[in-house]
């Protein structure tokens, strides 16, 4: 597992490098049929480079990506390693050490009769081009099992936010702004009003939702972070809804009334409905001052995944784990979102967070413990051995 990790980490994959993805294509493809006996469908679709393997009449999906947030050259500063039990390098985490985990766990099945394996190419750019891919390969399964990274200790992701996003541009009137501001519709000091608004919304939202959560908070201020996690069912700061205005541009020269100001919005929320809400409130901004319009671009992108699409898988893994003397597993809700937010979206049972136990996703410290692996890989085993028996 080790040397197979290796030769992932080993060869850069950067989401928005179209010719590193296809690279690191070839050589999951390669490793893929050397542990399931067969080649790959390999998929294009507008340059990114996606692979699937089927196996008979479909009953559960494996689901992972190949991708990476790190520019081509990241491994001469973060080098491949292995010290002290622990494994760094880019994309390690996140998620390569997933795929070398579910490829051994699907090679110790005695049949592979009723697996789907689905690894896409650009779920860190946000799966433009591989979400149709997904939800074809995921309809009207028993169950989708994805290879992100655990949350904090191991723990299970259970629960995920859906995700919105949003660009709010404000279309005001230029004018000197020394001879005559009045004369302008400035779209800075209308973005500002626009901003609070938007600020408060989490609130406005949580407020119409049963037991509210009380909004935006968590690390790293208003909003929280990335893809921070609460234990399922304790409340904490990933369990509201968030609304995040994120990047602000506006105006040309110091001594011109603004025309033109745009601000970009990140939106996380824990239901479907917490999400229908948004869109309307986001749609329904209008100006506070004269001369100003207001356009709003953009909508929900990944549905959230609830606590109820993942509690018998859950169940089924504990027990699991149990019997295979692996220990008590625990569960998270995260706010970060992944392509797990698609198979649940279409009601497929769905668990995530069954790749690598370690830390650091996007970040310089990114690690795995190496003495995980061999252990998540017979929990995913069992798991799929369970549903294909079922």
């Amino acid at each position: 597992m080790i040397e197979d990790l290796e030769e992932l980490v080993g060869c850069e994959s950067f989401s928005s490098d179209l010719e590193a993805v296809a690279r690191s294509a070839k050589v999951v493809a390669a490793m893929g049929a050397r542990h399931l006996g067969a080649q790959p469908e390999t998929i294009v679709v507008d340059g990114v480079t996606h692979l699937r393997w089927t196996f008979g009449e479909p009953k559960v999906l494996l689901l992972g990506h190949h991708d990476t947030v790190w520019p081509i050259g990241t491994l001469a500063t973060h080098p491949w390693s292995v010290v002290d039990g622990i494994a760094r390098g880019p994309g390690v985490f996140d998620m390569k050490a997933g795929l070398v985990q579910m490829f051994h766990a699907l090679a110790g099945l005695e049949t592979l009769d009723g697996v789907s394996v689905l690894v896409t190419g650009d779920e860190e750019a946000g799966s433009i081009t591989s979400r149709a891919l997904i939800e074809d390969s995921a309809r009207g399964l028993a169950a989708a099992f994805v290879l992100e990274a655990s949350a904090d200790g191991g723990a299970l992701k259970t629960a995920r936010k859906g995700t919105s996003d949003y660009t709010l541009t404000v279309h005001g009137k230029a004018a000197h702004a020394g001879l005559e501001p009045w004369k302008g519709a400035n779209a800075g000091i209308e973005l500002a009003h626009q901003i609070l608004t938007i600020a408060g919304m989490a609130a406005v939202v949580d407020s119409d939702e049963p037991g509210g959560a009380g909004g935006q908070g968590g690390p790293g201020g208003p909003g929280g972070s990335g893809d921070a996690a609460a234990p399922a069912g304790s409340g904490g700061p990933v369990a509201g809804t968030t609304v995040t205005p994120t990047v602000l541009s506006g105006g040309t020269t110091v001594n011109t009334v603004p025309a033109l100001a745009h601000v970009g919005v990140d939106v996380r929320v824990p239901t479907l409905a917490a999400q229908a809400k948004v869109d309307t409130l986001m749609r329904a901004l209008s100006p506070r001052l004269e001369g100003i319009r207001l356009e709003v671009r953009g909508g929900p992108n990944r549905p959230p995944m609830e606590a109820a699409q993942s509690a018998r898988l859950f169940a089924l893994a504990q027990r699991l784990a149990e019997g295979l003397g692996l220990g008590a597993l625990t569960s998270a809700s995260v706010g970060g979102a992944s392509d797990g937010n698609f198979t649940a979206g279409l009601g497929v049972p769905t668990l995530d967070g069954l790749g690598a136990v370690g830390g650091g996703a996007h970040a310089d410290h990114e690690h795995v413990v190496v003495a995980e692996l061999p252990r998540r890989m017979e929990l995913l085993r069992a798991l799929v051995r369970a549903v294909l028996a079922a």
